[in-house]
């Protein structure tokens, strides 16, 4: 899916609407009809006039309704989609196909893209790893966004619902299921790092290398089990030294509770804050101060969990565009969209070990980290994340430390191309013999696709897409869906019925575990990790 988020100019302007559409002028010709005299001079009948304006009204609606859908596709983007600038995977090539073409797809994006196609199965290679997995075989595309890229690949967790039931199984879900024979990957652990530099950027499957980060990881649960959403709590802006911070998330009404949801996603570029009050939620736009505050050499603080990560000024402020990557969410939104802007000054792992509970670490990045340029397969001593200390919190309110462990963990680095801080791009194979593809890495979403050439599907395929084709629905894939739909009166969002089932704490319950982490942070400040103002933290792992 292209970012979300997309970069805006110096200086924002208050109400600048957020991913705005680009619209061109489609030429449209008119539809004609003529009616042809019999020869001889002789006039038609009344029967005749009839049918031939019946079918003249037929055709210009017809005409009328294409030009109407071209116009549509047109004002969406400024370029058309070129499938001449992508590989494409042929069916006929690969022995290991299984096509599933009574699961077909329709994917429309709120940006206006739509993927179509079909579900299959074959031999997926990731990295080091590999084994039969699901994935989408995508056969229309209306996007410019990939042109010269080959499909997607959404390191998303499973979602509910309609979407849920007809895409594929997101691929680490697949490779690492138990009984999966055809993978080389049952004993990896669930869970992948990612962390972006200004040229370069890695993936990071089964943990992370400990030489990425200079602190300690912290982790936190997810407020959700379909998206990876902390809570947060502050956001502050300001110059870094100086006492100008100001809080742009004024809450009416504190009572010291008060959180909004954030999406870390690196399918968004940049950071994308309220665009309004949130119906009386808060007590100001954050946006517009943001706006009227707008310097340079200024700093954002974001607490999640208690504790305060910074987003420097080079990381928001995109130097080699003159832009500033920092957007107003679209009405509705209840929260926030933490993308790359954050991705470049810490590691951020996802863990989802325990399907029904996600858990977030974060440390903060080793600039002199040079992320790999060729898969490399390790295996490291990690300190692990504290999940029974972790099941006491809903999520918003503490951040625990990693704990000590002697486990060796297997970590597969993979290397991933960076497009000016605002697309990701990553290089796999399908199919038996191999068919290398590069796709858009994205970790907002679950959606696993590459495109093929629709008039070259194999003649069985198309007759059994036909015959099942009535039964294709549309499926709305929205990253900000989840925060458009939260609920804060109790205190949760979609998904969280299953996780309030198995995690049903009071608030009582919650304040002796922040009693925990305190002492746990005294244990790690003794073992040489400072702990500095407001909770951020520092020091070697």
């Amino acid at each position: 899916m292209p970012p979300a988020g997309a970069a805006s100019t110096v200086a924002p302007r208050a109400g600048d609407e957020y991913g705005g559409i680009r619209k061109i002028t489609l030429r449209k010709e008119s539809a004609v009809c003529r009616v042809y005299a019999p020869r001889g001079g002789a006039r038609p009948s009344s029967l005749m006039n009839s049918l031939i304006v019946v079918c003249c009204l037929i055709s210009l609606v017809a005409s009328l309704a294409l030009a109407s859908e071209a116009t549509k596709t047109q004002q969406l983007f400024d370029e058309e989609y070129r499938p001449q600038d992508s590989r494409h995977f042929s069916i006929q090539a690969s022995h290991t196909f299984s096509p599933n073409t009574e699961k077909q797809f329709d994917l429309a994006y709120a940006d206006g893209t739509e993927l179509k196609g079909f579900n299959a199965n074959d031999i997926v290679h990731l990295g080091n790893f590999h084994g039969m997995a699901p994935f989408g075989v995508i056969t229309d595309c209306n996007s410019p966004d990939f042109n010269g890229v080959d499909g997607i690949l959404g390191f998303g967790l499973p979602k509910p619902g309609m979407e849920g039931r007809e895409l594929p199984r997101p691929i680490l879900w697949a490779l690492t299921d138990k009984g999966e024979t055809h993978s080389n990957a049952q004993e990896l652990t669930r869970k992948f790092s990612f962390f972006s530099t200004d040229t370069a950027a890695e993936l990071q499957l089964g943990g992370y290398d400990p030489a990425t980060c200079t602190d300690l990881m912290m982790y936190t649960p997810s407020l959700s089990s379909t998206d990876f959403i902390v809570g947060v709590t502050s956001l502050m802006y300001g110059h870094p030294g100086r006492t100008d911070h100001v809080e742009l998330l004024k809450f009416n009404n504190p009572s010291g509770g008060e959180y909004l949801p954030a999406i870390m996603d690196s399918g968004t570029s940049c950071l994308v804050i309220p665009g309004d009050r949130l119906g009386g939620k808060l007590a100001n736009n954050p946006f517009n101060d943001f706006t009227d505050l707008w310097d340079e050499d200024t700093s954002f603080w974001v607490t999640i969990g208690g504790k305060v990560f910074e987003i420097p000024y080079h990381s928001w402020f995109l130097a080699e565009t003159n832009q500033t990557c920092v957007q107003p969410s679209p009405a509705g939104m209840q929260g926030l969209l933490i993308g790359d802007v954050f991705f470049r000054e810490y590691m951020v792992e996802f863990d989802m070990a325990d399907e029904l509970r996600p858990i977030i670490g974060i440390a903060r990045l080793n600039k002199q980290y040079n992320p790999v340029s060729s898969n490399e397969l390790g295996y490291f001593k990690l300190q692990q994340a504290p999940r029974q200390k972790l099941q006491l919190l809903k999520g918003e309110e503490t951040m625990y430390p990693a704990e000590h462990s002697t486990r060796l963990d297997e970590v597969d680095q993979i290397p991933i191309s960076n497009k000016k801080g605002t697309q990701y791009f990553m290089d796999l194979a399908i199919g038996s013999p191999q068919q290398k593809f590069t796709v858009i890495f994205d970790t907002g979403s679950a959606v696993f696709g590459v495109f093929t050439v629709k008039k070259d599907l194999p003649v069985d395929v198309a007759r059994d897409l036909e015959a099942s084709s009535s039964f294709r629905t549309t499926t709305q894939i929205d990253r900000m869906n989840t925060l458009m739909q939260w609920q804060f009166d109790s205190g949760s969002g979609p998904g969280a019925a299953a996780r309030d089932a198995t995690l049903d704490v009071a608030r009582s319950g919650q304040a002796g575990s922040l009693a925990v982490a305190s002492q746990e942070l005294e244990q790690v400040s003794a073992q040489g990790v400072s702990v500095g103002e407001g909770g951020a933290v520092s020091g070697g792992v």
